[in-house]
């Protein structure tokens, strides 16, 4: 099992440059990753500074040389799909072929979506995620792209350079249950964000498992608390440990994870 840091970007953490820096103080002390929420507001702290992720993790690819990076999880629904593809090929080049994109439906926690005029409706964010994942995959090809949906197009537009990493930048996929949908999605591409218990997971992943024939190179990213114990998720089937913190979160505390 690899660890990781999961870092909330907001409030003494709305640096990039603290980002960074904690960022290569994990990769000294042993540490494989470092993802990064993605959100662009949080209306129930209205008083929180936010750091874009993807300024964020550029900084740190800078700062770093080994560690996985990324995000965890953006929400599709909320960004145009040609802009990330665009951010992520730039941010894997930067990194020499080191991202992950983390994605999944996002929440309207507080209005984050609603108020922005955003799409709310968990059906519509849902095709979107789908839509928009077929976008990016196509224009990540490097191959002329022509794509016309519900909600996105293009038209015959080819996005150069490619990413670093072959045969595409790795995407994993968020997931909450074990509804069809979600985990289906998830099995397309190359690993799972689950947020549930050791049990919930096994039922997940075996869900995943019928429906990809095997979990062959197939990564699951858990998380939690620096204090909690990931052998029950690692005997579940995980294959990373995202030690996770709060939304309001001090530097103190990120580097006090660090030196344990």
């Amino acid at each position: 099992m690899r660890h990781a840091l999961y870092l909330p970007p907001f409030g003494e953490l709305a640096d990039p440059g603290v980002l960074a820096e904690l960022s290569a103080r994990a990769e000294a002390a042993g540490f494989d990753g470092v993802f990064l929420w993605d959100h662009v507001v949080r209306p129930r702290q209205p008083g929180l500074g936010v750091c874009d992720p993807w300024i964020a993790l550029a900084a740190i690819a800078a700062r770093t040389e080994r560690i996985r990076i990324g995000t965890r999880i953006t929400p599709l629904s909320r960004r145009r799909p040609h802009d990330v593809a665009r951010q992520a090929a730039a941010v894997d080049q930067l990194s020499a072929g080191r991202l992950v994109l983390g994605v999944g439906l996002g929440a309207d926690n507080g209005g984050e979506l609603s108020r922005l005029g955003e799409a709310d409706d968990p059906r519509t964010r849902a095709e979107m995620l789908d839509e928009g994942l077929d976008v990016i995959c196509a224009l990540w090809s490097g191959e002329p792209v022509t794509h016309r949906g519900r909600h996105f197009r293009v038209d015959g537009l080819r996005f150069l350079p490619r990413p670093v990493q072959r045969p595409r930048i790795p995407i994993w996929v968020a997931a909450q249950s074990v509804k069809r949908a979600p985990l289906h999605r998830a099995a397309r591409f190359d690993g799972l964000c689950p947020e549930t218990t050791p049990d919930g997971l096994r039922a997940m992943l075996d869900v995943v498992a019928r429906h990809r024939g095997g979990l062959d190179g197939y990564e699951v990213a858990v998380g939690g608390p620096p204090d909690d114990d990931p052998g029950p998720f690692r005997a579940a089937g995980a294959s990373w440990w995202l030690v996770q913190f709060p939304e309001i979160t001090t530097v103190a505390e990120v580097e006090a994870a660090i030196s344990r």
